[in-house]
């Protein structure tokens, strides 16, 4: 597994599709993020349009990853680690569950069955501030999940300014 985490526009996304385009297919991009507001479908577009014609099948899936079944072995891009958290933590009458486990197990069923597993995440807790106790939460469950895949990652990079700082593992090309 590859972890690359960072600031919010920092260019995760681009490193990482040319991080998979670096190996054979098949190519999957698991996109977490539900569409929701202009913004939102905005974002949605700009990142199809990144990955048009690199071969990517594109999955969306918002939660339950531990259930997912990949078609066949190859490299998996799952995008991104924030909104997973957030889709399993909040239903949609705002109800607050812990996200931990749902999504730590989510990445270990796909690590089973990809060659290469490159997951985004952003770093959403250095910044400190006073927010609501469900925002709270919410950073202290990121922080723990994105510890707990920088352990198990064999290559863990901060991306800034789009350039790959290695945090754990060396550089792949």
């Amino acid at each position: 597994m590859i972890l690359l985490t960072g600031g919010s526009a920092c260019g995760k996304s681009s490193y990482a599709e040319g991080l998979c385009m670096a190996f054979p297919g098949p190519r999957y991009y698991l996109a977490a993020m539900r569409p929701a507001g202009e913004g939102g479908m905005e974002k949605i577009a700009r990142h199809r349009a990144m990955r048009a014609g690199k071969g990517f099948e594109t999955i969306e899936r918002y939660t339950g990853y531990d259930h997912l079944k990949l078609p066949r072995r190859g490299t998996a891009l799952l995008e991104c680690i924030c909104n997973l958290t957030a889709n399993e933590m909040f239903d949609e009458r705002g109800n607050i569950t812990d996200p931990v486990r749902p999504v730590l197990d989510g990445v270990e069923a796909l690590e089973r069955q990809c060659d290469r597993l490159i997951v985004i995440t952003n770093d959403v807790g250095s910044g400190g501030g006073d927010y609501e106790p469900a925002v709270r939460e919410y950073v202290r469950a990121l922080g723990e999940i994105n510890a707990a895949l920088a352990r198990r990652a064999s290559h863990v990079y901060e991306l800034m300014c789009g350039i790959p700082l290695v945090l754990k593992g060396e550089l792949l090309k």
